[in-house]
């Protein structure tokens, strides 16, 4: 199933799959026609970036992001949790992603599993799998009520009733501030 799942997301298909903290709907950060067709789909502000789940602080490089010392630290400290942390994306080609803000959420999951898909297949925007408004989805079968056939595949991992990860803006001096208090705390 993994190596299905990790096909379809390298063929830019779009999937509702458990992350580490709730369901997400996720496809492929580097590909921009799967990134608009999930703003569509969960009908998300077009000027609200997604989080972007990578599986290394290696990965970051991929987005153009030179850390400090200081954020590199930080980062080792707190990754791999449910902790987004906000960073500066300058590159204009990176304008689907973040839709003019400048910067971006990434969050490196503790889960094995995702961590192994993630590895496979590279980054992944995964905002939680409801429409924007609505009550994230619990059960896989609350998600189908939001996507239907929309979406080419579905993974059940039970019910999941759990907050989103914590978001922190992080300085280059290492130093951060919380946004939205989730799960883990600092």
């Amino acid at each position: 199933m993994d190596k299905n799942i990790s096909d379809l997301l390298t063929k830019g298909e779009v999937g509702v799959i458990p992350t580490d903290t709730i369901y997400g709907i996720v496809g492929s950060a580097l590909n921009q026609e799967t990134v608009e067709r999930i703003y569509q789909l969960r009908k998300r502000a077009a000027d609200k970036p997604f989080i972007i789940l990578i599986p290394s602080i290696e990965d970051l490089k991929k987005f153009g992001i030179q850390l400090t010392e200081k954020q590199k630290e930080f980062l080792e400290k707190v990754w791999p949790n449910p902790v987004s942390v906000i960073l500066p994306v300058k590159n204009e080609k990176f304008n689907y992603l973040h839709r003019g803000k400048n910067s971006l959420a990434f969050r490196m999951p503790k889960n094995e599993w995702l961590l192994d898909i993630l590895k496979r297949v590279g980054p992944l925007v995964a905002p939680s799998a409801n429409i924007e408004g609505q009550k994230p989805s619990e059960t896989i079968d609350n998600a189908k009520q939001y996507f239907g056939d929309n979406v080419d595949f579905y993974m059940d991992g039970d019910r999941i009733e759990s907050q989103p990860s914590t978001l922190i803006q992080l300085t280059s001096y290492g130093s951060y501030n919380i946004l939205r208090q989730g799960t883990f705390q600092l």
